[in-house]
């Protein structure tokens, strides 16, 4: 994971924040926007996946896989009990 895609994770976890602690998992972007080939990226790799949704007015949705959030979280930055379920849910469905 490159220092671009690692600020990106890490503002779709909504970090760094006073609680140190994620408060969402999504990154709304359409094809042409900045930082959207590194989400693809990130998608190959297994640390994102992608969502199409009406939410986002037909751009795509990113939501980091557990395995990608644990990668970009500081040392006492923790990940909420909501994000971490979503993200296992998230696994056993690309299984």
């Amino acid at each position: 994971m490159n220092d671009k895609q690692r600020e990106l994770a890490r503002h779709a976890l909504g970090l760094p924040n006073k609680r140190n602690q994620s408060y969402r998992n999504y990154f709304c972007l359409g094809a042409d926007g900045d930082g959207y080939s590194d989400w693809e990226d990130l998608v190959a790799k297994g640390l994102a996946v992608k969502r199409k949704t009406a939410l986002c007015g037909g751009m795509d949705y990113f939501h980091l896989t557990l395995k990608g959030a644990l990668m970009v979280r500081e040392p006492k930055e923790h990940l909420s009990q909501e994000d971490t379920k979503m993200m296992r849910e998230m696994e056993v469905v690309q299984s």
